[in-house]
């Protein structure tokens, strides 16, 4: 129920396209722009590609502009090259099908997926010049060592988690209400402050790295 509410919110907030043609992605946007592809078939059973645009570096001046109607979006929807909607993030856009909902952490894409009418889903394609374009061919290239960076990556996240949590509690706890009743817990962990900076840059790494493959979890990605 609360899923059909937010899809719904969302379809809501989308806006018509400018009709505008799709720009081609440049070297330079590496870090300011992602774009995703996917053939879907019409009613009629002609395949039309649609592509997915997202600007990252999108302010608040830029999406009250779009909600006006004015000024470039966050992200915007392409069919055949042409722009036909555009709405602010996170975003759900209508296709033949189904939708293509997009959504952002504070690391990049949580997800970028097309949710089909009967609920089955898969991720959109990246172009191959884009941050997860370079990832998904080093994923191909070198599926061993990729997996072990996606382990890497996971064990990173929930060390800093257990961390984070063990501290969380030890303040918590020191809270004279809660010390009186249930007495004070120390952490069993206490880092310098040089291994603090060195695994928030770590977990920081770790969460762009899962990202740029769309892999999303409540739990371990809570940093993001």
């Amino acid at each position: 129920m609360v899923k059909q509410f937010k899809r719904r919110w969302q379809l809501g907030r989308v806006r018509p396209g400018d009709g505008s043609a799709l720009a081609e992605y440049r070297l330079w946007q590496l870090f300011a722009r992602s774009l995703f592809f996917i053939q879907l078939p019409d009613p009629v059973g002609d395949s039309h590609a649609f592509a997915v645009d997202v600007r990252y570096v999108a302010d608040a001046k830029t999406r009250s502009q779009h909600e006006n109607g004015v000024g470039k979006s966050p992200v915007a929807l392409y069919r055949d090259g042409v722009q036909v909607y555009r709405a602010n993030l996170p975003a759900t856009f209508p296709v033949p099908g189904g939708v293509i909902e997009v959504a952002t952490s504070a690391f990049g894409l949580k997800r970028m997926h097309f949710v089909s009418d009967d609920g089955r889903e898969h991720a959109l394609h990246p172009h191959r010049r884009s941050q997860e374009g370079l990832r998904a061919r080093f994923g191909r290239r070198f599926p061993r060592t990729s997996a072990v960076v996606g382990v890497v990556s996971v064990v990173i996240l929930l060390a800093a988690l257990a961390v984070s949590l063990l501290q969380g509690a030890e303040a918590i706890s020191k809270i004279p209400a809660v010390a009186a009743n249930f007495g004070v817990f120390t952490s069993p962990i206490h880092l310098p402050t040089w291994a603090k900076i060195t695994m928030g840059a770590a977990g920081a790494l770790a969460a762009v790295e899962r990202a740029l493959r769309l892999r999303y979890n409540r739990l371990i990605d809570v940093v993001s």
